[in-house]
């Protein structure tokens, strides 16, 4: 088994409420989709659905990094290149 390098767990609890509540949203804006497919609905109506949970999976995510980074770079205990990496590396995933 290759053991994985343990990561950043957000310990801002504002932020993990904001990041939580917005997958809740496109949780359910997917399960809308689904109905919506499953209905025979506009192929263009179903398409905007699609981008706008894209986009707030998107927002999630970069919400995430950016607060991940803000507290990693301000814990001193923390190797802060390192952290600035793989950060750097997850938000380019995203692109």
């Amino acid at each position: 088994m290759v053991s994985r390098k343990s990561g950043h767990v957000l310990q801002d609890a504002q932020q993990s409420t904001v990041i939580t509540n917005r997958l809740k949203r496109a949780h359910g804006q997917v399960g809308a989709i689904v109905r919506m497919m499953e209905e025979g609905r506009d192929c263009e109506a179903i398409v905007i659905q699609m981008a706008a949970v894209s986009k707030a999976i998107n927002t999630a995510a970069f919400t995430l990094i950016s607060s991940s980074l803000k507290e990693c770079l301000t814990d001193p205990s923390v190797d802060a290149d390192d952290v600035s990496v793989r950060l750097q590396k997850l938000f380019l995933s995203l692109a």
